[in-house]
């Protein structure tokens, strides 16, 4: 199958940054302008699960894989209902699709949900100057053509650090989990049939909240403003909290319920769910420089000293000082930059990591993860490092 997207008026776009930098290429998706915090992702495949991880709210993100949209966009592998970038940036734009699964082109999707494409610039250089001066503010426009303008508007632009984008994409209520596309071939994982997980929606991608239906454990979603009462109303026999957009210092209202559920259900955590269960034990959080996101990063498992390669997507971390002040242990580490990526408490059942087990670009390194919180849930004891180091060896 080798389809024909829809024609594009091959329109004039400009990015522009907040040092002054200016890039012009072709338009594609929507017109318009939109402002946001300008990223970059690493992953040479899966740019339609990134459209729509909900951990992108606010950013224009960067793919440095140089052709883009070469098997279109289906509606099997979107990780919400609908795209959350705030614009995307490639360097060259597949003028046809092929896959039997595809129903219709990049270009369509993003214009069908009012997102900007940009083509044609030297993606290279505007990775490396993120690389070396960090994630910068952000204009992408078809409309306002004039550089000045467009530097002084990402110059005005509202920074991360300080944001609050998980307002923008939580759940409205409460609800029961079950969509499940079938069953996957998992292998040897541990079930957790019987077993009831509560999940506090920060804007959790679907293949997390998949991962438990397919181990046959219930999944009740709540809103990140649910209180622990509430919570514990349900008699969990799990607490997880997952991904989303912005700043974990300010999400205080999420943080909050985690904090009362410790010590009273076990609780695991992933990307900001990471975030914010280090805050709930005492730790603190800061900003990366240019962030880790792409399907390629290396991070070093300290109970096994096996490398994981892992699938990312953060712009803050955990700042180890202070978990371990805390008693948190750190279990997982970037090798990038040695920064943390995974915790686990010394005393209570709580665990987390920084990156996604669940997204598996390629590799499965990481869905043990999944079999631990399950064990931990039916023990109510924490997970030792040499469970963890069993666990991962069943998977293999």
């Amino acid at each position: 199958m080798n389809t024909q997207p829809e024609s594009s008026s091959h329109r004039i776009a400009k990015l522009a940054l907040e040092d002054g930098t200016v890039f012009t290429g072709r338009a594609f998706g929507a017109p318009g302008t939109s402002e946001g915090e300008v990223v970059f992702n690493t992953s040479m495949t899966g740019y339609q699960e990134i459209l729509t991880d909900p951990s992108y709210k606010g950013q224009i993100v960067t793919m440095t894989y140089p052709l883009i949209g070469n098997y279109g966009i289906n509606r099997q592998d979107v990780e919400s209902r609908q795209p959350h970038v705030a614009g995307f940036v490639i360097k060259e734009l597949s003028p046809v699709y092929s896959n039997y699964r595809a129903d219709m082109s990049l270009d369509a999707y993003l214009r069908q949900n009012h997102i900007l494409g940009i083509e044609g610039i030297d993606t290279r250089a505007l990775t490396r100057k993120l690389r070396i001066n960090g994630a910068m503010r952000g204009v992408l426009s078809t409309e306002i053509l004039d550089d000045e303008q467009l530097v002084a508007k990402a110059r005005h632009g509202a920074r991360m650090a300080g944001a609050d984008w998980v307002q923008a994409v939580k759940p409205k209520g409460e609800s029961e989990w079950t969509q499940d596309q079938g069953e996957w071939s998992l292998g040897k994982v541990e079930r957790g049939d019987g077993l009831h997980v509560v999940a506090i929606d920060c804007g959790a991608k679907d293949n997390i909240l998949r991962n438990f239906v397919q181990r046959g454990v219930k999944v009740t979603v709540v809103p990140p403003e649910t209180t622990t009462a509430e919570i514990l109303k349900h008699r969990p026999d799990g607490l997880f909290v997952s991904n989303g957009p912005g700043d974990p210092a300010v999400l205080d209202y999420a943080m909050l319920p985690i904090q009362g559920a410790i010590g009273k259900v076990p609780i695991f955590g992933i990307c900001l769910g990471h975030q914010l269960l280090g805050r709930a034990i005492g730790a603190t959080t800061f900003k990366l420089k240019f962030g880790h996101r792409g399907g390629n990063q290396p991070v070093k498992n300290l109970d096994t000293g096996r490398v994981e390669i892992t699938s990312q997507n953060h712009g803050f971390a955990v700042d180890r000082a202070s978990l371990e002040k805390c008693g948190g242990i750190v279990t997982h580490l970037n090798l990038n930059d040695d920064t943390v990526e995974g915790f686990r408490h010394e005393d209570l059942p709580i665990f987390s990591v920084q990156y996604h087990p669940e997204a598996s670009p390629g590799p499965h390194d990481a869905a043990y993860l999944f079999d631990a919180f399950i064990e931990m849930m039916k023990t109510k004891k924490p997970v030792t490092g040499a469970r963890l180091k069993e666990l991962q060896a069943i998977r293999e």
